[in-house]
Protein backbone atom coordinates (compact mmCIF):
# COMPACT_ATOMS: atom_id res chain seq x y z
CA UNK A 1 0.00 0.00 0.00
CA UNK A 2 1.61 3.49 -0.50
CA UNK A 3 1.10 5.49 2.61
CA UNK A 4 2.14 8.96 1.42
CA UNK A 5 -0.66 8.81 -1.56
CA UNK A 6 -3.27 7.38 0.87
CA UNK A 7 -2.78 10.60 2.85
CA UNK A 8 -3.47 12.62 -0.07
CA UNK A 9 -6.82 11.14 -0.86
CA UNK A 10 -10.29 12.16 -0.05
CA UNK A 11 -12.09 9.03 0.73
CA UNK A 12 -15.64 9.86 -0.97
CA UNK A 13 -19.34 8.79 -1.19
CA UNK A 14 -21.76 11.39 -2.19
CA UNK A 15 -24.00 10.04 -4.31
CA UNK A 16 -27.39 10.66 -3.23
CA UNK A 17 -28.29 6.87 -2.54
CA UNK A 18 -25.72 6.44 -0.73
CA UNK A 19 -26.57 4.64 2.79
CA UNK A 20 -25.34 4.54 6.46
CA UNK A 21 -24.00 1.30 5.85
CA UNK A 22 -21.83 2.61 3.14
CA UNK A 23 -20.77 5.50 4.90
CA UNK A 24 -19.74 3.43 8.14
CA UNK A 25 -17.97 1.71 5.24
CA UNK A 26 -15.60 4.55 4.20
CA UNK A 27 -15.20 5.50 8.03
CA UNK A 28 -13.84 2.26 8.81
CA UNK A 29 -11.26 2.46 5.55
CA UNK A 30 -10.45 6.00 6.15
CA UNK A 31 -8.78 4.71 9.35
CA UNK A 32 -7.81 1.52 8.04
CA UNK A 33 -6.03 3.07 5.15
CA UNK A 34 -5.01 7.12 7.02
CA UNK A 35 -6.89 8.71 4.15
CA UNK A 36 -6.82 12.53 4.00
CA UNK A 37 -10.90 12.61 4.68
CA UNK A 38 -13.94 11.46 4.34
CA UNK A 39 -15.83 13.34 1.89
CA UNK A 40 -19.64 12.70 2.92
CA UNK A 41 -22.81 15.03 2.00
CA UNK A 42 -23.70 17.09 5.02
CA UNK A 43 -26.58 14.48 6.38
CA UNK A 44 -23.67 12.26 7.43
CA UNK A 45 -21.11 14.68 8.92
CA UNK A 46 -22.11 13.53 12.19
CA UNK A 47 -21.96 10.11 12.27
CA UNK A 48 -18.70 10.36 10.27
CA UNK A 49 -17.18 12.52 13.14
CA UNK A 50 -18.48 10.68 15.40
CA UNK A 51 -16.82 7.13 13.97
CA UNK A 52 -13.01 9.41 13.20
CA UNK A 53 -12.78 10.44 16.38
CA UNK A 54 -9.17 10.17 16.89
CA UNK A 55 -8.14 9.30 13.30
CA UNK A 56 -6.10 10.49 11.31
CA UNK A 57 -8.67 10.99 8.54
CA UNK A 58 -10.78 14.39 8.73
CA UNK A 59 -14.41 15.00 7.88
CA UNK A 60 -14.85 16.63 4.63
CA UNK A 61 -18.68 18.14 3.36
CA UNK A 62 -19.99 20.15 0.16
CA UNK A 63 -21.29 23.01 0.01
CA UNK A 64 -23.85 24.22 -2.41
CA UNK A 65 -23.73 20.85 -3.91
CA UNK A 66 -23.43 20.21 -6.78
CA UNK A 67 -24.86 23.03 -8.50
CA UNK A 68 -23.41 25.63 -6.47
CA UNK A 69 -27.07 27.89 -7.13
CA UNK A 70 -27.72 28.04 -3.68
CA UNK A 71 -27.31 31.53 -2.27
CA UNK A 72 -24.41 33.01 -0.54
CA UNK A 73 -26.49 33.27 2.66
CA UNK A 74 -27.38 29.32 2.18
CA UNK A 75 -23.80 28.41 1.76
CA UNK A 76 -22.88 30.14 4.47
CA UNK A 77 -24.69 28.74 6.67
CA UNK A 78 -24.37 25.39 5.37
CA UNK A 79 -20.66 25.39 6.38
CA UNK A 80 -21.24 27.14 9.49
CA UNK A 81 -23.85 24.02 10.26
CA UNK A 82 -21.47 21.20 8.54
CA UNK A 83 -18.40 22.77 11.23
CA UNK A 84 -20.78 22.71 14.04
CA UNK A 85 -21.79 18.98 13.38
CA UNK A 86 -17.94 17.62 13.14
CA UNK A 87 -16.52 18.85 9.66
CA UNK A 88 -12.84 20.20 9.46
CA UNK A 89 -12.98 20.07 5.52
CA UNK A 90 -15.67 22.28 3.61
CA UNK A 91 -15.71 21.53 -0.31
CA UNK A 92 -18.04 24.28 -2.06
CA UNK A 93 -19.03 24.84 -5.76
CA UNK A 94 -18.61 28.59 -6.85
CA UNK A 95 -21.93 29.69 -8.64
CA UNK A 96 -21.15 28.86 -12.25
CA UNK A 97 -23.51 31.11 -14.18
CA UNK A 98 -22.42 34.23 -11.98
CA UNK A 99 -18.51 33.29 -13.16
CA UNK A 100 -19.68 33.10 -16.82
CA UNK A 101 -21.58 36.54 -17.15
CA UNK A 102 -18.43 38.03 -15.66
CA UNK A 103 -19.54 38.92 -12.08
CA UNK A 104 -16.40 38.56 -10.59
CA UNK A 105 -17.53 40.47 -7.12
CA UNK A 106 -20.06 38.14 -6.61
CA UNK A 107 -17.68 34.90 -6.85
CA UNK A 108 -15.49 36.64 -4.71
CA UNK A 109 -18.34 37.68 -2.05
CA UNK A 110 -19.70 34.08 -2.31
CA UNK A 111 -16.53 32.17 -1.53
CA UNK A 112 -15.29 34.81 0.79
CA UNK A 113 -18.43 34.17 2.80
CA UNK A 114 -17.87 30.53 3.19
CA UNK A 115 -14.20 31.13 4.60
CA UNK A 116 -15.29 33.15 6.71
CA UNK A 117 -17.90 31.05 8.20
CA UNK A 118 -15.06 28.76 8.13
CA UNK A 119 -12.14 30.78 9.35
CA UNK A 120 -10.13 28.66 12.07
CA UNK A 121 -12.66 25.93 11.91
CA UNK A 122 -12.16 24.13 8.57
CA UNK A 123 -10.19 24.12 5.63
CA UNK A 124 -12.22 25.19 2.23
CA UNK A 125 -11.87 24.17 -1.07
CA UNK A 126 -13.29 26.44 -4.18
CA UNK A 127 -15.12 23.77 -6.68
CA UNK A 128 -14.84 25.79 -10.16
CA UNK A 129 -16.52 22.35 -12.38
CA UNK A 130 -13.81 22.95 -14.72
CA UNK A 131 -15.67 20.81 -17.33
CA UNK A 132 -18.22 23.36 -18.06
CA UNK A 133 -15.39 26.40 -18.52
CA UNK A 134 -13.38 27.66 -21.41
CA UNK A 135 -9.86 28.31 -20.26
CA UNK A 136 -9.79 31.88 -19.41
CA UNK A 137 -12.97 30.88 -17.35
CA UNK A 138 -11.32 28.18 -15.08
CA UNK A 139 -7.98 30.47 -14.53
CA UNK A 140 -10.35 33.41 -13.53
CA UNK A 141 -12.19 31.23 -11.63
CA UNK A 142 -9.19 30.19 -9.57
CA UNK A 143 -7.69 33.47 -9.33
CA UNK A 144 -10.82 34.99 -7.68
CA UNK A 145 -11.05 32.07 -5.37
CA UNK A 146 -7.88 32.53 -4.12
CA UNK A 147 -8.46 36.36 -3.62
CA UNK A 148 -11.18 35.04 -1.70
CA UNK A 149 -8.77 33.87 0.63
CA UNK A 150 -9.53 30.33 0.00
CA UNK A 151 -7.09 27.03 0.68
CA UNK A 152 -8.20 24.52 -2.10
CA UNK A 153 -9.36 24.82 -5.89
CA UNK A 154 -10.97 21.36 -6.97
CA UNK A 155 -11.85 20.62 -10.46
CA UNK A 156 -15.10 19.14 -10.61
CA UNK A 157 -18.18 17.83 -8.66
CA UNK A 158 -18.03 14.21 -10.27
CA UNK A 159 -21.93 15.28 -11.00
CA UNK A 160 -21.15 16.95 -14.54
CA UNK A 161 -20.36 16.44 -17.73
CA UNK A 162 -16.51 15.55 -16.81
CA UNK A 163 -13.95 15.19 -14.29
CA UNK A 164 -10.53 15.82 -13.56
CA UNK A 165 -7.61 15.93 -16.36
CA UNK A 166 -4.18 16.71 -16.05
CA UNK A 167 -4.32 19.38 -18.60
CA UNK A 168 -6.56 21.67 -16.17
CA UNK A 169 -4.80 20.27 -12.87
CA UNK A 170 -1.65 22.50 -14.85
CA UNK A 171 -3.36 25.05 -15.78
CA UNK A 172 -4.72 25.26 -11.99
CA UNK A 173 -1.67 24.90 -10.06
CA UNK A 174 0.44 27.08 -12.68
CA UNK A 175 -2.83 29.48 -12.07
CA UNK A 176 -3.29 29.54 -7.92
CA UNK A 177 1.07 28.85 -7.25
CA UNK A 178 2.81 26.72 -4.62
CA UNK A 179 0.75 27.98 -1.47
CA UNK A 180 -2.56 26.88 -2.63
CA UNK A 181 -3.75 23.51 -3.14
CA UNK A 182 -5.15 21.86 -5.78
CA UNK A 183 -7.71 18.97 -5.49
CA UNK A 184 -8.67 16.38 -8.33
CA UNK A 185 -11.77 14.89 -8.34
CA UNK A 186 -13.54 13.20 -11.09
CA UNK A 187 -12.37 10.29 -13.35
CA UNK A 188 -9.45 9.48 -11.08
CA UNK A 189 -9.58 5.36 -10.51
CA UNK A 190 -6.48 4.18 -10.76
CA UNK A 191 -3.10 4.66 -9.13
CA UNK A 192 -1.79 5.72 -12.53
CA UNK A 193 -4.38 8.30 -13.12
CA UNK A 194 -3.79 9.24 -9.55
CA UNK A 195 -0.22 9.76 -10.08
CA UNK A 196 -0.44 11.48 -13.48
CA UNK A 197 -2.90 14.08 -11.31
CA UNK A 198 0.40 14.57 -8.83
CA UNK A 199 2.99 14.91 -11.33
CA UNK A 200 0.49 17.66 -12.87
CA UNK A 201 0.60 19.33 -9.70
CA UNK A 202 -2.75 17.88 -7.56
CA UNK A 203 -1.87 17.85 -3.91
CA UNK A 204 -5.54 15.97 -3.32
CA UNK A 205 -7.59 13.55 -4.83
CA UNK A 206 -10.98 12.77 -4.23
CA UNK A 207 -12.37 9.71 -5.70
CA UNK A 208 -14.51 6.86 -4.45
CA UNK A 209 -11.99 4.36 -5.37
CA UNK A 210 -9.40 5.00 -2.71
CA UNK A 211 -8.59 1.43 -1.60
CA UNK A 212 -8.73 0.66 -5.01
CA UNK A 213 -5.70 3.35 -5.94
CA UNK A 214 -3.43 2.49 -2.74
CA UNK A 215 -3.81 -1.13 -3.87
CA UNK A 216 -2.76 -0.83 -7.51
CA UNK A 217 -6.51 -2.04 -8.48
CA UNK A 218 -8.58 -0.25 -11.02
CA UNK A 219 -12.11 0.72 -10.32
CA UNK A 220 -15.25 0.32 -12.18
CA UNK A 221 -16.67 4.45 -10.75
CA UNK A 222 -14.94 7.49 -9.01
CA UNK A 223 -17.81 8.51 -7.80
Amino acid sequence: MNKELANMIDHTALKPDTTQKQVEKLCEEAREFNFASVCVNPTWVTLAAEMLKGAEAKVCTVIGFPLGATTTETKSFETKDAIEKGATEVDMVINIAELKAGNDDYIVDDIKAVVEAAKGKALVKVIIETCLLTDEEKKRACELAVKAGTDYVKTSTGFSTGGATVEDIKLMSETVGPNIGVKASGGVRDLEGAQAMIDAGATRIGASAGVKIVQGETADTDY
